[in-house]
């Protein structure tokens, strides 16, 4: 079969990162450690594991951050290589371990791609696993599988760039009939978002301001509705599509201006703070929103959302940083200051129930709470890569959201 894999070269690499610096198309080139390979299909590690027959497999902003070389090499201890892209997803099981019950060759399932303790085949859970946090699992190099932190970046599992892939029955979430395709797909990207807002509740009386409307924002905005906050949201929104989904899905006050001074201004002229020039350097910001969403994670959106952010506030990290450069930290201690990362998704507990966040918004889907459909924009076929990525690397021009490679 064919697969998206992404290589460990190191010609390739270096040569990626100097041409890319001014031709962007070098990263999914002939050179790239990106490429379109015939591969044999991954196995079923252990009989709890089944295989997937992909459906759809989605782009995200970390896939995008890995195949451009944004992403930090820190996470590389933590992935095995040739690795098949691809961790959102929704498809049908299509072969089923002898260990596997519940579950029937047909079935329509979206998969958690976190490959934990349970995942790797251990009995006795790390502390992480074990209150459920299984995002911050200490076990990512061992167990029976390659190391991995998700599907899609482990040799072992392949991943949804691919017509099929494989999963642990752990992290199996049926998708009801009432729940489309294209809705099943947005499970794991919304899943982060209500993730980072579960752990950071806005309180019905706070501003918050969300940096980013893309898939992540669009979802942050989302998450904070579909949990019952009455929050004032500010969404700063660059495209007109982002602005119209921005206000469908629950945003009070959508900014045009997404940058610098511009930006600041108007994100004071909403929370009633100032903007005031230093003798060097950016402007800085008196007040601010009480909860920022960075879902971009870039040097900008990260120093924007510490000026940004009022006395007291908190700045929570949704989009992928990597290795910023350029950020004032002095903002922290000036304002006291509340910088808190997030990563994936977990066992939540709301409303005294503990839960999965990809199960809990299977739920809100199949309830008819959470309607993603509408987000996913632009379908593509496999052998089309490069023209997908092409698209999604132009927002501007393709007034793409969320684009996903389809699978008959």
């Amino acid at each position: 079969m064919q697969a998206l894999q992404f290589s460990d070269n190191i010609p390739r690499y270096v040569l990626s990162k100097v041409v890319g610096r001014g031709y962007r198309k070098v990263f999914w080139s002939d050179l790239a450690c990106l490429q379109l390979r015939d591969v044999p299909p991954p196995r079923l590690p252990t009989p709890e594991w089944v295989r997937v027959k992909t459906r759809y497999g989605g782009i995200c902003g970390s896939d995008l951050g890995t195949i451009l070389l944004h992403t930090s090499t820190a996470t590389t201890p933590f992935v095995s290589f040739p690795f098949t892209l691809g961790h959102e997803n929704v498809g049908t099981i299509e072969e089923i371990g002898s260990a596997v019950e519940g579950f029937a060759v047909g079935q329509r399932v979206v998969v958690d791609p976190v490959l934990g303790c349970e995942v790797r085949g251990f009995r006795d859970l790390c502390p992480a696993c074990a209150r459920g946090d299984r995002n911050l699992c200490l076990r990512f190099r061992e167990g029976t599988i390659a190391p991995g932190m998700l599907t899609g970046f482990c040799r072992d599992t392949g991943g949804s760039w691919s017509p099929n892939f494989v999963a642990h029955r752990s992290q199996l979430v049926p998708v009801p009939d009432s729940v489309s395709d294209e809705n099943a797909l947005m499970a794991e990207p919304f899943a982060g978002a209500l993730h980072a807002v579960l752990r950071n509740r806005p309180e019905d009386d706070q501003t918050v301001l969300i940096l980013g409307a893309g898939v992540l924002g669009l979802c942050t905005i989302a998450a904070i509705r579909a949990i019952g906050s009455r929050a004032r949201i500010i969404v700063a929104a660059r495209h007109p599509l982002q602005r119209e989904m921005a206000a469908r899905y629950g945003a009070d006050v959508i900014l045009r201006e997404t940058r610098g001074v511009d930006l600041y201004r108007a994100v004071a002229r909403e929370t009633g703070g100032d903007v005031h020039k230093p003798v060097i350097g950016k402007h800085v910001v008196r007040g601010g929103a009480d909860l920022v969403f960075d879902c971009v994670g870039s040097d900008e959106t990260l120093d924007d959302g510490l000026r940004l952010t009022g006395p007291g506030g908190r700045l929570v990290l949704v989009g992928l940083a990597a290795v910023p450069s350029g950020v004032d930290w002095s903002t922290i201690w000036m304002k006291e200051i509340t910088v808190r990362g997030t990563y994936c998704y977990a066992i939540e507990e709301i409303n005294g129930e503990r839960i999965s966040t990809m199960a809990l918004t299977v739920r809100l889907m199949a309830e008819g709470k959470l309607d993603l459909a509408p987000l996913v924009t632009h379908r593509f076929r496999l052998e089309d890569y490069r023209e997908a990525l092409d698209t999604v690397t132009r927002k501007g021009r393709s007034g793409v959201i969320k684009a996903v490679f389809a699978f008959d």
